[in-house]
């Protein structure tokens, strides 16, 4: 019984690690293969010094699934969230959901770009005219980004509760008509949690109208009418969706076009 003890103490050791660090702790049989009774005595032989031992932080596999599954999150300052061509459209998991709100939300500075442009065209059109001057652009801005965050968290919430499918995918298509078709009906309707049906686009319409009416009740001067202000936000989400999309269509292309020319003036020699 007593010699028994050290192999059972061994056994409770073993188990109570791998219950708390299973992915360092060897196998089993690796940490009783040389207490086997009959081989205690025996010791492996010593590397040879001419032969080392090389680790690696992770495996080529486990590197490539890391690619990937960042591939997935992809978010654009100008078109936001999308899914490569060569990319497969596969469900988000929760902490991609997450690290997609955050991305949308407040880490990509295009939606700053975006509050900056339509506090711009609040500046112009004087709407809301209570803000004047300077710092009613100031004060525009920060309206748009608090309206912009709203609509996020409802529209990233509402799809995440129904497990619908947040990101846009370039079309697996080829020509301008089927591409083009594809932006513009991705701007109503979207997949389910398997991305294999379609479902209705509602969460940005409802986030868009959930933002406008919320700001309208909570810190826009005058006489607001939210249900006026839902309408408006939600009719143009419609316009704004169909254009954001069209664009992530096609900016590789636009992209392609882009710096082929810079190539072509950069290789251009000038004439005095």
């Amino acid at each position: 019984m007593a010699a028994q003890m050290p192999q059972a103490t061994r056994l409770f050791v073993f188990v109570a690690v791998t219950l708390f660090f299973p992915a360092a702790t060897p196998s089993f049989a690796q940490q009783t293969a040389d207490h086997t009774p009959g081989t205690s005595g025996t010791q492996q032989a010593p590397t040879p010094p001419d032969v080392k031992q090389q680790t690696t932080p992770s495996s080529p596999t486990q590197q490539t699934t890391g690619q990937q599954a960042d591939k997935q999150v992809n978010v654009n300052w100008l078109y936001g969230s999308f899914v490569p061509k060569d990319v497969p459209l596969v469900p988000l998991t929760p902490h991609q959901r997450f690290q997609l709100y955050l991305r949308q939300t407040y880490i990509t500075w295009g939606i700053y770009a975006k509050t900056v442009l339509f506090a711009a065209n609040g500046q112009i059109k004087n709407s809301p005219p209570e803000w004047e001057g300077a710092s009613g652009f100031g004060k525009r801005a920060l309206s748009y980004q608090g309206q912009f965050i709203i609509q996020n968290t409802i529209s990233s919430a509402g799809n995440a509760y129904v497990g619908w499918e947040p990101r846009y995918e370039r079309c697996r298509c080829e020509g301008i008509k089927s591409r083009t078709w594809h932006a513009v009906k991705r701007n109503f309707v979207t997949y389910n949690s398997t991305d294999s049906s379609l479902r209705p686009q509602i969460m940005p319409y409802l986030g868009a109208a959930g933002g406008a009416a919320i700001a309208s009740v909570a810190w826009l001067p005058g006489s607001q009418q939210p249900g006026t202000k839902a309408y408006q936000a939600a009719i143009t989400q419609v316009f704004v969706g169909v254009t954001v999309n069209l664009v992530a269509e096609y900016a590789p292309e636009w992209t392609r076009l882009i710096r082929r020319d810079k190539k072509k003036n950069a290789g251009t020699p000038n004439q005095h």
